[in-house]
């Protein structure tokens, strides 16, 4: 069995600091506790909630389960919920995938966070309950203890999109995530209802299949560029596929955006390094409202209605700026 002290070992640091990682504390470095999580995760290394608050009937931790696929993308979460929890007196255990059902327990947490795409909703609908609420991210459920914390993804998108047709792009192609998530069946959704809106028709053969990881965004560009279709623009469901499918153009010698414009959707720490057009989230602040939320409701409040976060458009070097085109 690992234990802690194997952790500490793996990593070169102390047993208390990597109780401080697991902890949620505030005086670890990003760093640090990216590779903590990082080994845990390696050797499968899941904390178990113990002694004192399990004696005393004063069980103050709370859960954040999440599918690991963007560090980035988390980390921002993470630090927003971890600094909501500590700032109210909370513990915070992290776990990934299926492992995280065996947490949604009373005597082990008292209610937890989703952003996980593996989670079934009826399992989260079968948790659920007054002395056990939950806060989802990444969808909207219909029940009287789950509160919902979703990303505006049409709006945003829609504007995105109608930007680029001002901005002279007739031939769009769509890089789509896992087709069953809800943020992908938004964004598309927009995506087509702007093309619509503005008269300009959309060939389904230009739709791409990917995963939300940037190998995805690769291959999906490699084949574009093998079978000659290519469009004006690729709008992709996410940075992490949108910086694949570039690094993929530049390997052939393709220029973005004068050979091939591309926009990604969530602003990751690589997007304005890379000049990428993209749609940013503020995930800090998703983490710290999702903690408030969950919080105050295991304290009686009970607020379940279905909050937006709101996102906005950057626009960068990725596209191409006005042309004279109109629709």
């Amino acid at each position: 069995m690992v234990g802690i002290k194997d952790i500490a070992r793996e990593a070169g640091t102390s047993v208390s600091t990597i109780s401080n990682v697991l902890n949620g504390k505030k005086n670890v470095s990003e760093a640090t506790r990216e590779r903590v999580l990082n080994i845990c995760r390696e050797l499968s290394y899941y904390p178990s909630v113990t002694g004192r608050a399990l004696k005393v009937g004063n069980n103050n931790t709370i859960m954040f389960n999440f599918s690991d696929f963007d560090r980035s993308f988390y980390l921002k979460i993470m630090k927003g919920i971890s600094d909501y929890v500590n700032d109210n007196d909370f513990d915070l255990i992290i776990c990934t995938n299926k492992s995280g059902e065996k947490y949604m327990r009373n005597n082990l947490s008292r209610g937890c966070i989703i952003l996980d795409k593996m989670m079934k909703d009826n399992v989260l609908l079968s948790v659920a309950n007054p002395n056990y609420p939950i806060v989802v991210l990444d969808r909207m459920l219909d029940h009287r203890c789950i509160k919902s914390v979703v990303v505006n993804n049409y709006d945003p998108m829609k504007e995105m999109v109608h930007g680029l047709v001002q901005r002279g792009y007739r031939k769009f192609g769509f890089l789509g995530g896992p087709e069953y998530t809800t943020d992908n069946k938004e964004r598309y959704e927009a995506f087509k209802d702007a093309l619509e809106e503005d008269k300009i028709p959309f060939r389904q053969k230009f739709y791409f299949k990917g995963d939300y990881k940037e190998k995805s965004g690769y291959s999906a560009a490699k084949i574009m560029v093998s079978t000659q279709m290519m469009p004006e623009i690729l709008v992709c469901a996410n940075d992490n596929m949108a910086i694949g499918a570039i690094k993929a153009f530049n390997s052939y010698g393709l220029n973005v955006p004068a050979d091939i414009a591309i926009t990604g959707f969530d602003d990751c720490d690589l997007a304005g390094a890379m000049g990428l057009t993209t749609i940013s989230i503020p995930n800090y602040e998703r983490g710290f409202m999702a903690a408030r939320y969950l919080i105050e409701n295991i304290r009686g409040e009970m607020n379940t209605e279905p909050f937006m976060i709101p996102a906005k458009i950057k626009w960068r070097s990725s596209v191409l700026e006005f042309k004279s085109k109109k629709i």
